[in-house]
């Protein structure tokens, strides 16, 4: 790859409610061009179930207090909150000469790495993506591509209160298990994880990250 190509922007956003970063990525995805450097924002969501384009209301089971947001990414329903790593890759795919199957699976097989620095083993489920430990989720991925360019992402359950996940069916899936890194033996510290995931993806898509301070282009605000 050339050097725009493997060039990689990555935003730390802190904590941010859910909606406006959605709509911020849709702005930059929607105003890039051939030229503009990929970026990888990383956030932490303020409470949040965000149902997927063919999401089916019945998964949403008793949000009570919970906003609940229909978004434009593939995938059934699935909550955000403190405690867990969102991550967006805003990849230009064809650039990069990657497929959409293969970018699916290299953010897998980065949360499979990332915990293996644990010595935790993960694996993927046929037919259901995401990363699982024993059965138990602790990866969500659910992706949006529009002419080539990725947005939405993955969610990595690092020390969260896992109560919410009994409001829905996570990922349609009535009783899956849902864990996080941290029940398992891992790091409870987000900032722990966090450089390991980063270094693990940009491993995966061979990647030079630059790190930047918030969005000086794009607005959180709608």
């Amino acid at each position: 790859m050339d050097a725009v190509s493997r060039l990689c922007r990555v935003r730390e956003l802190g904590r941010q409610p859910y909606e406006p970063v959605w709509r911020a990525m849709q702005r930059f995805t929607d105003s890039r061009d051939e030229q503009t450097p990929d970026e990888l924002w990383v956030v932490e969501h303020d409470p949040v179930f965000t149902l997927g384009q063919a999401g089916k209301p019945e998964h949403v089971l008793a949000p009570g207090d919970i906003p609940v947001v229909q978004v434009d990414r593939g995938g059934q329903v699935t909550y955000h909150g403190p405690g867990q790593i969102v991550a967006y890759p805003l990849f230009d795919l064809p650039r990069m000469k990657v497929g959409v199957r293969d970018y699916v699976c290299k953010i897998e097989q980065a949360m499979i790495d990332t915990v293996g620095e644990w010595n935790i083993h993960a694996e993927r489920k046929a037919g259901a993506p995401g990363v699982y430990v024993a059965g138990a989720k602790i990866g969500a991925l659910g992706i949006r591509v529009r002419h080539g360019r990725t947005f939405h992402g993955l969610a990595f359950n690092i020390a969260m209160d896992l109560s919410p996940w009994h409001r829905i069916n996570p990922c349609g899936y009535e009783g899956l298990q849902v864990t996080t890194l941290a029940d398992l033996g891992g790091p409870s510290g987000m900032d722990v994880v966090k450089p390991v995931l980063l270094e693990k993806l940009a491993g995966q898509f061979g990647l030079h990250l630059q790190h930047e301070a918030g969005l000086p282009e794009l607005s959180l605000a709608a």
